[in-house]
């Protein structure tokens, strides 16, 4: 049923757009270094434009790497689907900075 201002209506769509695009695209998982040497990981769709929300963007990128630019992607996995990129980003923030240093230098390699 339609509510008077849309809500209803706009939350099935933003729904349906949502799985569309986590069934479609890939997901991906990454790892940033940090202009202090420190790591952050996230996940996304894109990762270009992510980079750059999170270079120059003070609205979209995180507030962990705003006030630590530049950033520098260290490393990338790519998933099929958005859970399995948030439970691969869960497995990476486990790990210790010295076991994401490995990671980071076998990527690069």
């Amino acid at each position: 049923m339609l509510r008077k201002n849309g809500t209803l209506l706009h939350r099935k769509l933003t729904i349906a757009v949502h799985s569309i695009m986590s069934n479609c695209s890939n997901w991906y998982v990454y790892i940033l270094r940090c202009a202090d040497n420190s790591l952050y990981t996230g996940v996304t769709t894109d990762i270009t434009r992510r980079l750059k929300q999170h270079n120059h963007c003070n609205k979209t990128g995180a507030k962990y790497t705003r006030v630590r630019r530049p950033v520098s992607l260290a490393y990338q996995e790519t998933t099929i689907d958005r859970k399995s990129a948030c439970q691969r980003e869960y497995q990476l923030k486990q790990l210790t900075k010295k076991e994401k240093e490995k990671l980071v230098s076998a990527f690069k390699s």
